[in-house]
């Protein structure tokens, strides 16, 4: 794919990964995340607790509860739990992936990912391009 046409798809796949974070119950920030194979999405996800728990994410003093899953994980283990597979496949995620979500995403064997929004702590993305992964930063254009 030329990179024209390929810019135009990123764009278009992060503006439904945010979409796709508005459905977050988290106040603080509300985070999406696609994952795309041979441009099919194969799964998504958003940041908020694990299935069973309340959709409160922060706590009292309004900082993030521990369990909260980030979009990503999220997104990551629904392929798990289908017949899917990551291996090859962009993740679509509106904000940079953290430290932890960077193992999942390498070891899940997502080649490629395209972020909106910088995390504060760049380590993630650090270690994604030490693990041969492609990252693309592409901020929202309005």
């Amino acid at each position: 794919m030329n990179s024209a046409k390929q810019h135009k798809y990123d764009s278009a796949y992060l503006q439904m990964a945010a979409t796709w974070g508005k459905l977050s119950y988290c106040k603080r920030k509300q985070v999406g995340a696609l994952i795309v194979k041979d441009r099919m999405i194969i799964s998504d996800g958003y940041n908020g607790t694990p299935t069973g728990f309340e959709n409160v994410c922060e706590d009292e003093n309004y900082d993030t509860k521990w369990y909260v899953l980030h979009a990503e994980a999220n997104a990551i283990l629904k392929v798990a739990s289908s017949t899917q597979s990551c291996k090859g496949a962009t993740l679509y995620i509106t904000l940079s992936p953290c430290k932890e979500c960077s193992k999942l995403i390498h070891q899940s064997g997502i080649v490629r990912v395209v972020y909106a929004k910088a995390y504060k702590d760049t380590s993630g993305v650090d270690f994604l391009k030490k693990a041969g992964v492609t990252v693309t930063h592409l901020p929202p254009e309005n």
